[in-house]
């Protein structure tokens, strides 16, 4: 059985036009899906009417406790519900949640070396809820998910939606044919910066060669390492806007 499993990061979200086009084609897919999402310039935009600073390192955020608080908020709270809402109004039965929920996406602090970022979840796709999570599939729920998990001990974790989405793929490969999609504000991936069509296919050797001339920077480096990640353990299926992704 065919499950289709979306991420789509903050550019989609805050794109009103772009974010509609992807509800309406993600609602016009039949089979069993799973939507990720990221958090979008909401949290930003709110820390710094807080006059707290955002940092990043290669893409991913370093969270303290006062960003925790706000990804949290936003992540789990306003976005993940304004996403189910909207999949309502088109007639699809979405269910928001987080890793929390179920604690059916379990995580761990991740270590401080040799870059401490925070309140930063890891995830072990081999831990994750999977029957809980198939459940709502076979009732005909559509999960939706944040990029929020907790520890054993409680302790809230901002995680990367990427590597959820391709965690989730990971767990679940193992009892449905998985293809894993991340939609992001560009058709695909692009071979310069000037190139005037995305690349039809990417392999990690070309991944490492426009990463290191700066073609492949910000964002775009945990996507496209999470879905070489989710290829080499097995996921058959892995786009990237509509780029496909090879080793």
């Amino acid at each position: 059985m065919k499950l289709n499993i979306f991420k789509i990061g903050g550019n989609v979200v805050d794109n009103s036009q772009t974010l509609e086009q992807f509800l309406d084609s993600f609602c016009r897919c039949q089979e069993r899906k799973i939507l990720v999402h990221g958090g979008g310039a909401l949290a930003a935009r709110l820390a710094e009417d807080l006059d707290i600073p955002v940092k990043l390192y290669e893409g991913r955020r370093i969270t303290d406790e006062a960003t925790l608080r706000i990804t949290v908020m936003v992540y789990a709270g306003w976005i993940n519900k304004t996403l189910t809402a909207s999949l309502a109004s088109r007639g699809c039965r979405a269910m928001g949640l987080s890793g929390v929920d179920g604690f059916c996406i379990p995580a761990v602090k991740r270590s401080p070396h040799p870059v401490d970022f925070g309140y930063v979840g890891d995830i072990n796709p081999a831990k994750i809820h999977v029957v809980f999570i198939q459940r709502l599939l076979e009732e005909g729920l559509v999960p939706v998910f944040a990029p929020i998990t907790c520890d054993r001990s409680g302790q809230l974790l901002n995680t990367n939606a990427d590597t959820i989405a391709s965690s989730l793929a990971l767990a679940l490969k193992t009892y449905y044919r998985v293809s894993l999609h991340y939609i992001f504000d560009k058709e695909g991936i692009y071979g310069s910066n000037d190139s005037p069509e995305p690349l039809p296919m990417l392999s990690k050797e070309q991944y490492l060669k426009l990463r290191s001339r700066g073609v492949i920077t910000g964002g775009m480096i945990p996507k496209i390492e999470t879905a070489l990640q989710a290829l080499s353990a097995g996921v058959e299926d892995v786009t990237v806007g509509t780029t496909g992704i090879r080793l």
